[in-house]
């Protein structure tokens, strides 16, 4: 029996109806979600803030690089730590989605506790291990080694570290309480903080009242640290500390915001709809 094709179409042709219809399907999906409608703009406006501090820094301190020749690529280390931390945790939990898996998951013992703990452990395998080769690609093409930095580099690794995991853990919280309607931001909730980390760049690079963003964040704190190891040969004890209070209370805002999430998504019944 064949099958029945509607008028204004064949099966090997093109019906206009139809291309306008999914136009319009797409149009209503977009309309319907803020995170895709923000998206739209989000990475332009990041790449252009992003690479505009650093042509100025650049513009205006010529002599830095001669400094301080690896600190361009420390800061790429360092960056895809920060980037992989997050990265790490939040599609840990993301699989967990896509596999409509969370349901299943929350019928067992296990504890939203001990899942964060386990997603945090994932994301420090997983960026230890994506970190390793980058770090033999650095040395073997540009004669540079991060390891350089002598036992700096574990206060700065570890502070991105948690840095990371707690954006994650807010992430996932936006995850367990919009679904995978916030899967964006996953990917976008760690770039928007790349211009105001001061990953190639000092601070006072930054419009006055983006410094004190920027010195709201650990990232920005570790950055600093790193090139005043790198240029001044010193490791400030100030901005160690700052990054370590600042990550208490990040991470302590991160293991909230995902517990309420969670509370409440049980008492609504959206951990069975996750994966819609």
């Amino acid at each position: 029996m064949r099958a029945a094709w509607p008028a204004g179409g064949s099966r090997a042709g093109m019906s206009l109806g139809r291309v306008l219809a999914m136009l319009g399907r797409y149009y209503y999906l977009f309309r319907g979600s803020v995170p895709r409608i923000i998206e739209l703009a989000y990475w332009p406006i990041v790449q252009v803030a992003l690479w505009g501090f650093i042509t100025k820094f650049f513009l205006e301190h010529s002599s830095w690089l001669v400094n301080a020749a690896g600190a361009l690529l420390a800061g790429v280390l360092l960056w895809d730590v920060l980037f992989r931390g997050q990265l790490g945790l939040s599609i840990s939990f993301l699989e967990e989605m896509w596999a409509r898996n969370l349901g299943q998951l929350f019928a067992s013992p296990l504890r939203p506790g001990e899942l964060m703990a386990a997603m945090m452990l994932g994301s420090l395998i997983r960026t230890s291990l994506g970190l390793m080769p980058a770090t033999l690609v650095a040395w073997l093409l540009h004669e540079y080694s991060i390891y350089s930095l002598g036992l700096p580099l574990i206060a700065f690794f570890a502070n991105l570290m948690v840095f990371g995991w707690a954006i994650g853990l807010a992430v996932c919280a936006l995850l367990i309480r919009y679904g995978l309607a916030a899967e964006s931001f996953a990917w976008a909730s760690i770039f928007i903080l790349a211009p105001l980390s001061a990953v190639y760049y000092p601070v006072d690079v930054l419009p006055e009242a983006a410094q004190a963003v920027a010195l709201a964040l650990p990232s920005a704190h570790v950055f600093e640290g790193m090139r005043a190891v790198m240029i001044e040969g010193v490791f400030r004890t100030d901005l160690f500390l700052w990054a370590i209070a600042l990550n208490v209370a990040y991470i302590a805002g991160g293991v909230a915001l995902f517990a309420y999430a969670f509370n409440i998504a049980r008492r609504r019944g959206l951990i069975l709809q996750s994966g819609e």
